[in-house]
Formats: C-alpha cells, structure tokens, sequence
C-alpha cells in the first residue's frame, strides 16, 4: 500500500487538491483541478492517471473524481501538515498569512511528522501559557521572562549569552 513517504511533493499536491475541491463540490473534475493548481489539463490528466494506478483516486477520463478511502487519508495528512505549518508561522512566528500559506506550501511536503507535531505543541504552548515567558506581540521585539526592559535588566544583561554580545 502506497504511503505519504512513497508520493512527490506534486502528487500530494493533487491529492491536496481533490481534497479541497471535494470538500467544496463533493467531487473534482481535471479542469478545476487545473485551474486549483494552476497548470494545464495535459499535466492535469497525466497526475490524474498515475494516482488512479496507485489507487489514490477514483478516475475514469471526462468523469468526476474522488478519493478513495486511502487517498482521502493521504490527503488529509497533507492538508493538516499544511495547516499546522501555516498556523506555526501566522501565530508564532508573526508572519502573514499569504506568506505563511506560500512557505507552508513548500513545507509540507518535506518536514517529517514527528516534526510538525512538536509545532504544534509548541504554538498550543505558546497559545495558552499564561506563564509561558513568550511573547511576539511587538514583532520579535526585545522580550524579557521576567518583565522588564531591555534597557534594566539586570538579570538578563549578566547572562553569559549576553555579555558576549556586549563585548
């Protein structure tokens, strides 16, 4: 049986995309998935035919297209690796969403698992610790875990990392 590990970046691409567009018309046809992805039909039915072969989609030329249970599981692996990324980067790290969509899009496709899910625990983390010491509300801005300035912490400015920066 066919894995995540075993698709390229463009074939978890379609699948995302049937994902999507399945969600929205419960079913895809080639030219929305050409128009989704922005490419042309010929590309469109080549992907199309080898997902078919492994079994991914259900395919059959000029006809709708759907996933098959383990394409659809497949597919939402993609599409949550997509999300967590794009959560990470819009949440965390303050980036906007087009640029976290765009980067996140790249991603996916090449950041393991077990990665994405320690993201995630770390935005939830972020998210909902009251007491976390974190904070990027200023834009990555100078932040202190212990509540005061840049300018008169004492505590922060004899840290070893610090002090070297001064120097």
């Amino acid at each position: 049986m066919v894995t995540i590990d075993d698709l390229t970046a463009s074939q978890e691409d379609y699948l995302e995309a049937i994902f999507h567009i399945s969600e929205e018309k419960m079913a895809a046809r080639a030219k929305d998935i050409a128009s989704y992805l922005n490419v042309k039909a010929a590309s469109v039915t080549g992907a199309l035919r080898i997902l078919g072969k492994l079994e991914l989609i259900n395919y059959a030329p000029y006809d709708l297209i759907t996933l098959t249970a383990h394409g659809r599981v497949i597919a939402q692996e993609v599409v949550y690796r997509h999300k967590a990324l794009e959560k990470f980067m819009i949440d965390v790290l303050g980036i906007n969403k087009k640029d976290a969509d765009a980067a996140a899009c790249k991603m996916e496709h090449h950041v393991p698992k077990a990665i994405i899910e320690r993201l995630v625990k770390y935005a939830e983390y972020v998210d909902h610790c009251p007491k976390g010491g974190v904070s990027w509300e200023s834009g990555f801005g100078y932040y202190c875990k212990h509540g005061c300035s840049d300018q008169d912490c004492e505590r922060c400015l004899n840290e070893p990392h610090r002090q070297t920066a001064k120097a």
